[in-house]
């Protein structure tokens, strides 16, 4: 008998639908078969899938069983077709078939005792399952809040393996899951850090405002326990909430690459992503055999943050260029390319010198200049020409680590940055999401207009400091960023002369 059933296989962070035949001759030695391109993982679900069904008390097929997966040029992977698979072998060697089978959208990984474990990519699989007007999904008990953010989709979660087959034929009913996404998000929407700890580097704070006002990527150089790393932790709690749009795709991204908690529904704070400086550049932008997501991409909507800058290898710090420009990653293979969203905020710091000491006046500094020159060189220009500002943070004096006032917090750094973001909304239009970071040359012309003497500002810092085409355009970004965090129509002199301070890295690399 031949048995139909719907479930999905992630590409990217894309779920493609996967229709899944399961026939059972009615003749033949006992042998099942996976095609369509399976991989290694589904191949080896065989014999898990039998084990399943006969030690929750079902019969398994004991004649020749042929499971295709369709497409048949979509290659298959991971485990997430393993409760398929088995409910298609259960009702297709029983000769059954309830109503209620394809209707529904189902996954799951099979442990050899019918539990249901969790998949990736549970939010994908609801999102088509709605797009396919599918009735609902069965999902892993684990993935069900995940999954029940999708609106006009019953979400019901599986446990193991008797429940699956108990709710298709009617004889256990089973509640979709039903969530208050406001409640939910409002409650996970908390961080555990403020800048009200950053004792003192006040400039550096209002650095990092108009970073976020603009979303323009950062530099800090300073020495070792400066608290560069504490601040870079703390900018997403000064940056608006994440929107429910914003939400949704970033956690589609975290679900299909496995990092989302189980029983977690939505990404509801900012993400802040830490690759050490021996990461792979697989690791870092996305990569494999089978395209994955990198940390760019998992820092989408959030920050990613590189400690110790200079020490990442220089082939890998390049391919940052693209996804910087671009804000995405396109990964292409010989059988498929897909494209990860990776809009994010680069935080990157180092030290002014391989021993750290250089701008410290409390300790000597015992490199050489050759010395220092060489550990500059690791970190090509056209990369520092991608970066919007450059900071230097000095060491905190005695006085303002003990001084028992809290310095300037992250609620009035965020009405700050939310007061120039609602500007830029309002210039480039509600529904474009649109920052002054990403502003094209046109609107660059169009935006960031000089009066005479910022032209000749403009013109003085060109020449002395050597800037680039890019870099010019970045310094009127940032000219229009500090205008909009004064509510000014128009860029003026001072918002010009601040953007050119934080450009000085130019002179030395």
């Amino acid at each position: 008998m031949l048995v139909r059933l719907h479930s999905f296989t992630l590409l990217g962070i894309e779920a493609v639908a996967c229709e899944i035949e399961v026939n059972v001759a009615p003749k033949g030695f006992a042998d099942a078969q996976i095609i369509g391109l399976p991989d290694a993982g589904i191949k080896e679900s065989r014999d898990r899938i039998r084990t399943a069904l006969y030690n929750c008390g079902y019969a398994p097929p004991n004649k020749r069983t042929l499971v295709n997966l369709a497409p048949a040029d979509i290659r298959k992977e991971g485990p997430a077709l393993d409760l398929p698979i088995a409910l298609g072998m259960l009702f297709a060697n029983e000769g059954t078939v309830p109503d209620t089978l394809g209707q529904f959208m189902i996954a799951g990984e099979l442990a050899l005792d019918g539990r249901i474990r969790p998949i990736k990519g549970a939010l994908s699989m609801a999102m088509l399952a709605r797009e396919q007007g599918m009735r609902g999904a069965l999902v892993p008990r684990d993935n069900a809040n995940e999954a029940g953010v999708v609106d006009g989709l019953e979400v019901i979660p599986i446990g193991s393996l008797t429940d699956a087959v108990g709710f298709l034929t009617e004889q256990l009913p089973l509640e979709p899951v039903a969530l208050d996404l406001e409640s939910t998000f409002r409650q996970a929407a908390s961080y555990d850090v403020d800048f009200g700890d950053v004792r003192g580097q006040e400039f550096c704070k209002r650095a990092l405002v108009v970073a976020a006002a603009g979303g323009h990527n950062l530099l800090m150089l300073g020495p070792p326990g400066s608290g560069k790393t504490l601040m870079a932790k703390c900018l997403p709690t000064v940056l608006p909430p994440l929107t429910l749009d914003e939400s949704l795709e970033t956690t589609r991204i975290w679900s299909a690459s496995g990092k989302l908690p189980p029983g977690a529904s939505l990404m509801a704070t900012r993400p802040v992503r830490t690759p050490h400086h021996s990461a792979s550049s697989a690791a870092l932008v996305g990569g494999g055999t089978v395209p994955r997501a990198g940390e760019v991409s998992l820092a989408h909507h959030g920050v990613l943050f590189l400690d110790e800058f200079p020490e990442f290898q220089r082939s890998i710090l390049e391919t940052l260029r693209q996804p910087l420009e671009d804000g995405c990653v396109t990964i292409a293979r010989s059988h498929s390319s897909v494209c990860f969203p990776a809009e994010f905020m680069l935080v990157a710091a180092m030290n002014p010198c391989p021993c750290g000491y250089f701008t410290d006046s409390r300790k000597p500094c015992k490199c050489t200049q050759p010395q220092i020159e060489r550990y500059f060189s690791r970190i090509s220009g056209p990369l520092i020409d991608r970066i919007d500002i450059h900071v230097t943070v000095q060491a905190v004096p005695f006085q303002d680590l003990r001084d028992k006032r809290a310095g300037t917090r992250s609620e009035q750094m965020r009405e700050q940055v939310e007061s120039a973001r609602h500007i830029q909304r309002e210039r480039f239009g509600e529904k474009s999401n649109q920052l002054n970071g990403r502003m094209g040359p046109r609107q660059v012309r169009e935006y960031c207009r000089l009066d005479s003497a910022g032209e000749q500002m403009l013109k003085q810092a060109m020449t002395e400091m050597g800037l680039s085409a890019r870099a010019h355009d970045k310094v009127l970004r940032l000219s229009r960023t500090i205008a909009d965090l004064e509510a000014k129509r128009d860029v003026e002199a001072s918002h010009l002369a601040e953007a050119i301070q934080y450009r000085q890295l130019d002179r030395q690399v």
